[in-house]
């Protein structure tokens, strides 16, 4: 805006002139909404940037932490019910099942694909699990 003002007026006139607006209205509007405020204008028309699509660092910092409590909580809930001979796999095995729940859901809430969603958290998540267990067996502190 501030290097190429014209050019950034033009851009911003076209828009609306795709929009339905004749040319000469839409110049107006432009030259009016840059006069007002022209990054907003900008950021709105030019990159859908609204006061609504404005992320909320708060709001997905608690989704975030209740998300990962719940995703915690589960297998926790397997530790307390399952004998320990059967423990390891019954732990491995239902944080999966959960992964693949959670990312369901969440794939389902923000309509992605869910299987696909599904398929890369629990891919993933097994992945991170047998790399850890490698790990910690080759430093001889998993069983």
């Amino acid at each position: 805006l501030a290097s190429a003002p014209v050019q950034e007026h033009a851009e911003l006139a076209e828009i609306y002139v795709r929009r339905g607006l004749d040319p000469e209205l839409a110049r107006t509007v432009a030259s009016q909404l840059m006069a007002h405020d022209a990054l907003e204008a900008h950021a709105r028309d030019e990159l859908g940037i609204s006061e609504v699509m404005t992320a909320r660092p708060i709001q997905a910092a608690w989704a975030s932490a209740a998300a990962f409590s719940v995703g915690a909580a589960l297998p926790l809930l397997v530790v307390a019910w399952c004998p320990a001979h059967l423990l390891w796999w019954a732990v491995a095995g239902s944080a999966l099942v959960f992964l693949a729940l959670l990312g369901s859901l969440a794939a389902r809430t923000g309509g992605a694909p869910v299987l696909v969603a599904a398929a890369r958290v629990t891919f993933w998540g097994a992945l991170a699990m047998a790399l850890t267990a490698a790990i910690g067996a080759w430093f001889g502190v998993a069983a």
